[in-house]
């Protein structure tokens, strides 16, 4: 695609290629023959969990008063006792040891995957869905985590903290297009069409220190964006708290990637990935497998991903 040269002020929502009731963009490029090419390459020997656990008092997405992650027993076995079990002996409680737990968290919390209908511009959202007619009291109607399909396609790594000779990028570092070239060559990969591409700046060594790890991140521009869907990535995740440059020095847009990806391109992020240890394994081609929560017309989901090296094609 081209990239519209108007100001964040004047930009619009994209249109989907894929047709008028398109509701995940570019994860149209996942086809059988795309997934099954992927998966005849698998080297299962080695598989990297490229998530982070969930707990209280992790860092998450704060800024705009959204909650932090919370947990809580419903049920804890002493207690089930005292208060015994509807419709059952009052012994039984004693010997059956019953828990239970209940979570509360923003859905952009963690490893976690943005749906199309996170960002938009002017209250419409990629493919001209609108507020007015496609949100509804609790949700959107459309393009939310219950269409995003099992995603099974190729994953690259870029590993700029690495290509600095840094254990991790300084705060604000804004990945150019010329970075990730010269990422590329140094770690001899190339983003091919229907790919996932992951930045590592080395960020998550700060993991789970809140400004350590959330404050002024490095990440990519909104050029670095166009550049790698350009390229042909269908999805971009990184291991910080948003993905791009933080704070942007987009004067007319304070989260130009967010709005390009989602709104223009119809191409989702993955945010908080845990990239340690599959770069300090030196794998920069694998196979990324990712599902997240089907729930219906949220703008995001926490998503499991993990990867497996990509045995060379002969």
């Amino acid at each position: 695609m081209t990239d519209n040269p108007a100001s964040g002020a004047n930009r619009h929502v994209g249109t989907s290629p894929f047709g008028p009731e398109d509701q995940i963009g570019r994860l149209n490029l996942m086809t059988p023959e795309s997934r099954q090419a992927v998966m005849s390459r698998v080297d299962a020997t080695q598989m990297f969990d490229l998530s982070v656990d969930y707990f209280i008092g992790m860092p998450s997405w704060q800024l705009m008063g959204d909650p932090p992650y919370q947990i809580w027993m419903t049920h804890t076995p002493h207690g089930t006792v005292v208060e015994g079990v509807p419709g059952f002996p009052k012994e039984m409680p004693e010997y059956v040891s019953y828990s239970g737990d209940t979570v509360l968290m923003y859905t952009h919390t963690g490893t976690h995957i943005d749906t199309l209908n996170h960002y938009g511009y002017n209250g419409r959202i990629f493919n001209n869905f609108t507020e007015h007619e496609h949100l509804g009291s609790r949700h959107w109607e459309v393009s939310g985590a219950d269409k995003m399909p099992p995603i099974v396609a190729r994953g690259v790594l870029l590993d700029f903290a690495a290509l600095r000779g840094v254990e991790m990028l300084p705060d604000r570092y804004g990945i150019t297009p010329e970075d990730v070239e010269e990422c590329l060559a140094a770690q001899g990969v190339d983003v091919q069409e229907g790919d996932v591409v992951l930045i590592r700046t080395g960020r998550m060594k700060n993991w789970p220190d809140k400004e350590g790890w959330g404050g002024n991140p490095p990440g990519i521009t909104r050029a670095t964006a166009v550049h790698l869907v350009e390229k042909g990535a269908m999805i971009i995740g990184s291991d910080t708290i948003c993905v791009e440059q933080g704070p942007a020095e987009d004067e007319d847009n304070y989260t130009p990637v967010h709005t390009f990806m989602l709104a223009e391109a119809g191409a989702p992020l993955v945010e908080a990935l845990n990239l340690e240890e599959i770069a300090a394994a030196g794998v920069h081609e694998f196979a990324f497998l990712a599902a997240c929560l089907k729930l219906r017309g949220a703008t995001g989901s926490p998503m499991r991903p993990w990867a497996f090296p990509l045995r060379r094609e002969s």
